[in-house]
């Protein structure tokens, strides 16, 4: 079967201004004070939650912020298989599925950590961290769990189906989309629950829709589905 290309354009990349909170309001203005304040906290700050619940999306929005100022970031993930050194130079240090982290991934953010925080240090970077499950019951090393866990935690809660289907909704009016409840029903229980996920499909079928000028239904979403 013919496959179609689907470019969805320039996407936005994720802000502290497009996180939908839901019931994370305080974890978001946690960030936002922080990120407007003149003298930052070191203090570390940790948010656990499911899949989805928008710890990454948090993370990276962080990440971009500081860039945009013209300052460096230290970033760890489970993909980082050689993590850098510490670099004096980083305003924030970012780690993100704590939970997959190995045993070098682990010796380096516990290093980042004694570094960041060095008395007399020209700055002492903050530390946001985030994983699936409570610091405590982390499968890593004591110091590196403890130091994790000593600072400011947030449980990020997912968006139960109300939030997101408002927030689908909106999203679809900034494309320019008229999404009927039964292709919205379809999305929202036919698919994963992650909000960014969802969106990414919407944005698709979108597209999808312009390049076969169809209206969307629901077998318009099937036939992308199957062409893709």
């Amino acid at each position: 079967m013919k496959q179609i290309a689907l470019d969805i354009g320039v996407s936005v990349g994720p802000s502290l201004g497009n996180f939908h909170p839901g019931h994370n309001a305080a974890a978001l203005a946690h960030l936002e004070l922080w990120m407007a304040g003149r003298t930052r906290s070191p203090v570390p700050t940790y948010l656990w939650g499911d899949n989805g619940s928008g710890k990454t999306h948090l993370l990276r929005a962080v990440a971009d912020h500081i860039r945009n100022q013209g300052a460096r970031v230290g970033w760890m993930d489970k993909t980082t298989v050689q993590p850098p050194e510490f670099n004096p130079e980083w305003e924030v240090l970012l780690l993100d599925d704590v939970q997959f982290f190995s045993a070098v991934q682990q010796h380096m953010a516990f290093n980042w950590f004694v570094n960041a925080a060095t008395p007399g240090a020209a700055r002492q970077p903050w530390v946001l961290a985030a994983g699936c499950i409570p610091p405590q019951d982390l499968p890593l090393r004591e110091d590196l769990r403890t130091r994790l866990g000593w600072g400011h935690v947030f449980h990020l809660q997912l968006l139960d189906d109300d939030q997101r289907r408002e927030v689908l909704l909106k999203h679809a009016q900034t494309l320019g989309m008229h999404l009927g409840n039964d292709l919205l029903d379809y999305l929202l229980s036919r698919f994963s629950r992650d909000l960014g996920h969802l969106i990414d499909l919407l944005e698709q079928l979108d597209n999808y829709a312009l390049q076969t000028q169809r209206p969307l239904t629901i077998p318009l979403l099937r036939a992308m589905l199957d062409e893709t």
